[in-house]
């Protein structure tokens, strides 16, 4: 039986989440990707740690990926508040539900991956080849974000589970 990976692509409040399928043998397999579920307007837009829950609960993965969230340079104070929020958000409905958790840097999985910067739709046709079957997955421009969670995926894969 095969490894089912979550991973998430973090934002203030925009960003994804993909289960993917490691299988000896055989291709990775994207198996769902979702925006990064939020509530509320504006300043009080926030991560739906509820709705992520229900999605975690349905996929049952054995284990997690996330990148590491940082503040950007001249990212404002309250920006940088709300970014941080909603990483630690994340962070505590994986541990609540007891997914060992490993956090890797953006520039392990885009070097892994040969992507340079915030190239977002090179990073999202990059999944669209490594996951032709999940097309429906990312077929916008926007879903750059669960390309991102997939591709963190594959980044992450070789590397040892960390807490």
């Amino acid at each position: 039986m095969g490894l089912k990976i979550l991973n998430i692509a973090p934002g203030a409040v925009s960003g994804g989440c993909a289960i993917v399928m490691i299988n000896d043998g055989t291709a990775p397999q994207l198996v769902d990707a979702i925006d990064l579920p939020t509530i509320g307007v504006k300043a009080k837009q926030r991560v739906d740690v509820l709705a992520l829950r229900a999605w975690l609960q349905q996929h049952k993965p054995d284990r997690a990926v996330i990148e590491r969230g940082q503040a950007m340079p001249k990212q404002g104070a309250s920006s940088g508040f709300k970014f941080g929020r909603g990483c630690g958000a994340l962070e505590a409905a994986i541990q609540l539900l007891e997914i060992p958790m490993m956090i890797v840097e953006a520039s392990m999985w885009k070097k892994t991956h040969r992507l340079h910067g915030k190239d977002k739709e090179g990073a999202r046709q990059l999944a669209l080849q490594l996951f032709p079957s999940a097309h429906a997955l990312l077929a916008r421009k926007k879903d750059h974000g669960r390309a991102e969670a997939a591709l963190i995926a594959l980044a992450g894969v070789n590397h040892a589970p960390a807490a």
